[in-house]
This record gives C-alpha cells, sequence and structure tokens, in this order.
C-alpha cells in the first residue's frame, strides 16, 4: 500500500512568519523603551500608561502603513516584470524556449532533456514557467500587501500589549526592572518560537533578539534619566 509523502518546508511561512515576528518584536521593543524613558523621567504612573497606549496606536499603524507601501511596490514590480515576459512570450516564443533551455541546462540538465522540460513546461504554463524558473516568482514567495500590512499592525499591537498590561498592573515602586525583566522574557520567548518554526537555532535567536532589545531599552531609559524632569 502506498501512502502519501508531505513535506513542510520553513520557507512557505517565511512571508507570514516576517512580518509578524518583525511586528511583535517591534511592539514590545518599541513601547517597552518608551515606558522606561518616561518612567526614568519621573513620568506620573498614568503618563506612563498614556504614552504606552499611544505608542501602540501610533507604532501599529505606522507598521501596517509601511509594511503596506513595502510589499505593494514589491507586488508592483512584480507585474510589472509578468507584463514584460507576457509580451517577449508573446513576440518572440522560440527564442523564450531557448531562455528557458538554457536556464535548465546551467542547472544540471542534459541539452536534450533540458529542451524537452522546457517545452512540456511551456506548454502547460508558459508564463508561469518563466515566472519561475527566469523571474524567480511563485505563488508560495508572492508579494500580499494586506496579508503583511494586517499581520503587522495585528503583531505589532499584541506584542506592544505585553509591556502596556505589565504597567497597568504591575507594583509602581519597581516598574522599571520589572517592566524590563519582563518585556525580555517577552522577547527571549518569542525569539526562540520564531527560530523554532523556521528551523533555526533556537538558542542563537534567543540570544540575538534579547541582546539587542536589552541594548534599545537602556539607551531609552539612560536618555530620559538624563534628560527627564522630577514632578512636583
Amino acid at each position: 500500500m502506498s501512502s502519501r509523502h508531505k513535506e513542510r518546508h520553513p520557507i512557505k511561512s517565511i512571508s507570514w512568519l516576517r512580518a509578524a515576528v518583525l511586528g511583535s518584536n517591534d511592539g514590545i521593543v518599541s513601547t517597552s523603551s518608551l515606558v522606561l524613558g518616561v518612567a526614568a523621567a519621573h513620568g506620573t504612573h498614568s503618563s506612563i500608561l498614556i504614552a504606552g497606549a499611544a505608542g501602540l496606536v501610533a507604532g501599529a499603524m505606522s507598521m501596517a502603513t509601511g509594511e503596506y507601501v513595502s510589499v505593494y511596490s514589491q507586488a508592483d514590480t512584480e507585474r510589472a516584470a509578468l507584463d514584460q515576459e507576457r509580451a517577449e512570450l508573446k513576440a518572440d516564443v522560440k527564442g523564450e524556449h531557448r531562455e528557458l533551455t538554457q536556464i535548465y541546462i546551467n542547472r544540471g540538465l542534459e541539452a536534450a532533456l533540458a529542451k524537452t522540460v522546457a517545452m512540456q513546461l511551456m506548454a502547460h504554463d508558459a508564463l508561469g514557467a518563466h515566472a519561475r524558473d527566469e523571474l524567480g516568482i511563485s505563488k508560495t514567495l508572492s508579494a500580499r500587501p494586506l496579508q503583511a500590512a494586517l499581520a503587522s499592525a495585528t503583531s505589532f499591537a499584541a506584542g506592544s500589549a505585553l509591556p502596556l498590561l505589565v504597567v497597568a498592573f504591575g507594583p509602581e515602586a519597581s516598574l522599571i526592572p520589572v517592566v524590563s525583566g519582563a518585556s525580555l522574557l517577552f522577547l527571549a520567548c518569542l525569539g526562540g518560537l520564531a527560530a523554532y518554526v523556521g528551523n533555526a537555532n533556537v538558542t542563537r535567536g534567543v540570544m540575538r533578539v534579547t541582546f539587542w532589545s536589552a541594548l534599545a531599552m537602556a539607551v531609552t531609559a539612560g536618555i530620559g534619566a538624563l534628560l527627564g524632569t522630577v514632578v512636583t
């Protein structure tokens, strides 16, 4: 009895994983750094909460806008490349067949086999074959602006909410160490999860995200302490 063999490759998760990890990481780092800076400047508990909430909303909108514009630009580039390829196929299909054949030869196929493969793939879907093997455009890795924007905004808001909740329910007297510790813990979990899903080294992922995030929070808190004034 034969059984179907299914493989799961991390590359299929790259687009949504990149946006989700980037958004969550930015949400935690940005909001925790912001509230730590205000706390180090001797801000009141309510002002710290307001600053964090404003940072959550502004950051989520900024992430969504930036990701949408960036990925939409990529989608425009892909569409322009496909339009050009479509026109070239219409104008010189034999030349495009030779081009695809040469691509397969360069990848290791014998000339006769490469010619046969190119002929059969072009008979099935000429534009799809050239998009995939000449341009490197596939359905798996194609740009999806709305999906990327939504993932970035949602993940940023989710990440940003974590240190904000710590501020809301944590002890005011030790807000800075509590927010710092909790945020680094959240970031370590996020870095480890991202590395695990992507089949990368988990320890390296955790160390990388915690080190740079700790540095960002330390710099922001330091600036707040230097420039802040005591509210009387």
